[in-house]
C-alpha cells in the first residue's frame, strides 16, 4: 500500500525538535521508527513557509535541517547501516527527552501560576572550578566516546561516494559524433579502429552502441565479419538504391 503524504498544519513553534514532535503527532508517526525520507520532506516546506513569511529563521533550524539531509546521505549508502541506526537512535533519544519536558511544562503551567508569583533573581556567584577526580581509564573511554561522537557527525569521505559519482559517463551521442568524425570525407577504416582509444568499459559499450544506431539508421555500413570488417559511410545516392 502506498504510504500517505504527511499532512500539517503549524503557525508557531519553539525549536526544531518541537517541530519535528509536532508533525510526528499530526501524522501519527512511530517516534521509535521514524521516515526520515517523508519527514525532512515535511521538514524543509516548513522551512520554506517561514521564509515565505517572512520570519525570523534561527539558526538551530537550519542545523536541524542539515543533520536530517545529512542522515538521509548516510541511509543510501549500504555499508553505513550501523551508523544510521546510530544517528536515528540520537534523534528519538532526543525527541523523547524534549517530549517528556513538554508534558512536565504543560502540567506546571496548569498548576502554577507565574504572574502572579514572582521573585527577583538573586546575584550568585559561580565556581567553576572543577574538583571531582576520575580514573584515568574512565577518562580514556570518555575521551574515545567523544572522539567517536564526532566522527558521526562528519560527512562521509570521498570513498564512500567513489561507485557512485567516481566513474566517468559516456553518452551514446558522444561516441556517434566520435564515429562520424572517424569516417569524414569519405575514410574507410576497419571495425576495431573504433575502439581503440576506448580506455574504460563505459566507453565501449558506447561506441558499440552508436555503430548501432548509425547501421539503423543507413548512415554507416559494415562489411564483412570480425574485428578487421570495413566500416564506412553510405552516401545519398546508395541511401536511395537500399
Amino acid at each position: 500500500m502506498d504510504s500517505q503524504p504527511l499532512q500539517y498544519k503549524l503557525e508557531s513553534f519553539e525549536g526544531p525538535l518541537d517541530l519535528l514532535l509536532t508533525l510526528i503527532s499530526k501524522n501519527k508517526i512511530d517516534i521509535y521508527d521514524i521516515p526520515i525520507a517523508e519527514l525532512i520532506e515535511q521538514y524543509l516546506k516548513q522551512i520554506k513557509v517561514m521564509q515565505e513569511n517572512q520570519l525570523d529563521i534561527e539558526s538551530e533550524f537550519l542545523t536541524m535541517a542539515s543533520r536530517l539531509v545529512y542522515i538521509k546521505s548516510v541511509m543510501l549508502l549500504p555499508k553505513y547501516e550501523e551508523e544510521v541506526e546510530e544517528l536515528k537512535k540520537e534523534l528519538t533519544g532526543q525527541l523523547i527527552e524534549y517530549a517528556i519536558c513538554r508534558q512536565i511544562a504543560k502540567k506546571f503551567s496548569e498548576i502554577y501560576d507565574y504572574d502572579s508569583f514572582y521573585r527577583e533573581a538573586s546575584p550568585v556567584e559561580y565556581d567553576l572550578t572543577y574538583n571531582r577526580i576520575h580514573p584515568s581509564e574512565d577518562i580514556a573511554k570518555a575521551y574515545v566516546s567523544a572522539v567517536g561522537r564526532g566522527k558521526r557527525k562528519l560527512p562521509p569521505p570521498e570513498s564512500a561516494f567513489s561507485v557512485i559519482v567516481a566513474r566517468k559517463f559516456v553518452s551514446v551521442s558522444s561516441r556517434i559524433i566520435h564515429v562520424m568524425r572517424k569516417l569524414w570525407k569519405g575514410r574507410r577504416i576497419e571495425y576495431q579502429e573504433l575502439f581503440d582509444a576506448c580506455e574504460e568499459k563505459s566507453e565501449l559499450v558506447a561506441t558499440f552502441l552508436a555503430t548501432l544506431e548509425l547501421v539503423k539508421g543507413k548512415r554507416v555500413r559494415v562489411d564483412g565479419d570480425g574485428d578487421h570488417a570495413i566500416v564506412y559511410m553510405i552516401d545519398n545516392k546508395e541511401n536511395k538504391n537500399v
